[in-house]
């Protein structure tokens, strides 16, 4: 087979796929939740270095 032929196999078997019910792939939940909490731990971290007076 030549390459195009390869990818081509390959994209129709992708699209072909049965779903399970899994979870979704564009789902960005925990990644969200994970920035926001990365954010506030940032935040609180601040507030004692300044409230400790070292800044």
């Amino acid at each position: 087979m030549t390459a195009t032929a390869t990818a081509t196999t390959a994209a129709l078997s992708d699209r072909l796929r049965a779903r399970t019910g899994g979870p979704d792939d564009d789902f960005d939940g925990p990644k969200l939740l994970e920035h926001v909490l990365g954010w506030a731990l940032v935040v609180v971290v601040a507030m004692f270095v300044t409230g400790a007076g070292l800044m």
